[in-house]
């Protein structure tokens, strides 16, 4: 049996055309199945749900209303992860003019001043260095504080910028790790409600190491979840130590916002595209997040430059881009997903069929070897399609890896797997029960590629699938005509 999704005009154009993935946060303002349907239609993979601004029964109802929209959906769960933000206080919100004197102090511990505010983390003054020309940076580096001395449970700064300190604002400090714990009690509980509801990815905020990733996989292991790790990089430790966190974590987001406060901004493009090419090299999903077309949440138009940072992102290769604040509560959410959909298409057209890149085993050597011969004859062929099977996953991510050009049709046979290759450049994935053997296999899928309008009777096709079991991975690949093939 396969089990797609409304395969209508739209939704076809939408799978056979666009290869780079969209990820869009959602909120319960605006959740309801229709409009969440809308939004896959126009391009919309996966769903994120932003818990450092939600509660439990707020969630649930974003849950429920994807799940009624379509099972394709993944559903991507962000936690908070170890930040600091300001408390909220009768001094809050505080207007400040350059040059002001204000005192920042630990949590419990205000000093009574007008000119004071709390952060929430109540060791912060005595973990920040005894050094000079050391910043605090408020509400992602809008408004920046120069430390002048430390005093006891508080820090006297010096504001070198005009503006307005609002409560529950993020408080950097780049170049100073706090011992904050990797997980914080609101994160410990959306765990669970993801292990409850079965969602699909849990993407944890400042990972700085291994460790960060590890304590969440402990906690899923415990209730033998299969949710997947996206480890969320957007601070300096993140970066140098993202080759151990590629080890551990299924993916990786590179959330800019925070990491342009920890790292020069000029710096952050090439991290961007150095980022991507590592997870391409281990076969690991990577997201390109952060106000990537932040004008629309108030304009049905995006800006030139917002255009180009979307292009850049794919020409530089990435699985996948989000949208934040358009589609959470901005007035234009499903054009917002249709202009990321319509960039991503037209930058694909202009980007090589084929991107080189090493074989990698994850499988075995054998479906590595295919999985690389696959893309390259699906492009050398000018095939219509590349059709595989998956029981894990592992060969379709091999194939993603090479970002072909031509569209790729999981069929999977776990519906879970679907949504996690919602996140994998180029995949189509679609769900099927299991076949007896390769021939029933092939007719099979072939005839249902065909009956979705995806393919035409003469069209090449490239068929790669696996007689062995998923430790073996691809065993065989089949070259011929769509025609041949449901005759198979």
């Amino acid at each position: 049996m396969f089990r797609n999704f409304a395969l209508n005009k739209k939704t076809m154009d939408r799978a056979d055309k666009k290869r780079t993935k969209i990820v869009a946060t959602i909120s319960d303002l605006n959740c309801e199945a229709p409009f969440i349907r809308q939004l896959y239609e126009e391009g919309m993979d996966v769903v994120r749900l932003n818990t450092a601004h939600q509660e439990r029964g707020a969630t649930m109802k974003v849950v429920e209303n994807v799940r009624k929209a379509s099972y394709r959906i993944a559903l991507l769960l962000d936690t908070k992860g170890p930040e600091i933000r300001t408390l909220p206080g009768a001094t809050l919100p505080l207007e400040v003019k350059e040059g002001d004197l204000l005192t920042v102090c630990d949590k419990g511990s205000s000093s009574g001043s007008e000119k004071a505010f709390e952060v929430s983390y109540n060791h912060f003054s005595e973990e920040i260095p005894d050094k000079e020309n050391i910043s605090i940076l408020i509400d992602d580096g809008d408004l920046e504080l120069l430390i002048e001395r430390k005093e006891k449970h508080s820090l006297v700064c010096r504001a070198q910028s005009s503006g307005t300190i609002k409560a529950k604002k993020s408080v950097n400090v780049p170049g100073v790790r706090f011992a904050l714990p990797s997980i914080s009690e609101k994160d410990k509980d959306y765990i669970h409600f993801a292990i409850e509801n079965n969602l699909d990815f849990i993407a944890h905020s400042f990972v700085r190491d291994k460790e960060d990733v590890l304590a969440i996989q402990k906690i899923l292991d415990e209730h033998d979840s299969p949710i997947k790790i996206i480890a969320k990089i957007e601070n300096r430790e993140g970066v140098e130590n993202i080759e151990e966190i590629l080890e551990v974590a299924y993916g990786i987001m590179v959330a800019r916002g925070d990491l342009a406060i920890e790292i020069p901004y000029a710096k952050i493009p090439g991290i961007q595209k150095e980022l991507i090419n590592k997870c391409i090299l281990k076969r690991k999903p990577v997201i390109v997040a952060t106000q990537m077309l932040h004008s629309m949440i108030e304009n049905p138009r995006p800006t030139r430059a917002e255009v180009a940072d979307v292009a850049s992102a794919i020409y530089s290769q990435t699985d996948a881009v989000m949208l934040s604040g358009e589609t959470a509560y901005g007035k234009y959410p499903k054009e917002s997903v249709k202009t990321m959909a319509n960039i991503a298409m037209e930058v694909e057209k202009s980007k090589e069929p084929y991107h080189e890149s090493p074989m990698v085993v994850l499988s075995s050597e054998v479906s590595a070897y295919l999985s690389k011969s696959a893309v390259k004859a699906s492009v050398r062929l000018n095939a219509a399609a590349l059709v595989a099977d998956s029981y894990s996953g592992r060969t379709i991510r091999n194939i993603g890896a090479f970002r072909n050009s031509v569209p790729v049709f999981a069929m999977c046979y776990d519906e879970r797997l679907v949504r996690e290759l919602a996140l994998t450049y180029g995949i189509n994935p679609w769900y099927m029960s299991r076949c007896n053997n390769s021939t029933e296999f092939i007719r099979k899928s072939v005839k249902e590629i065909l009956k979705g309008n995806h393919v035409n009777d003469e069209d090449t096709l490239v068929i790669v699938a696996g007689n062995f079991g998923q430790q073996h991975g691809a065993s065989f690949m089949e070259i011929s005509t769509t025609n041949n093939f449901k005759n198979y």
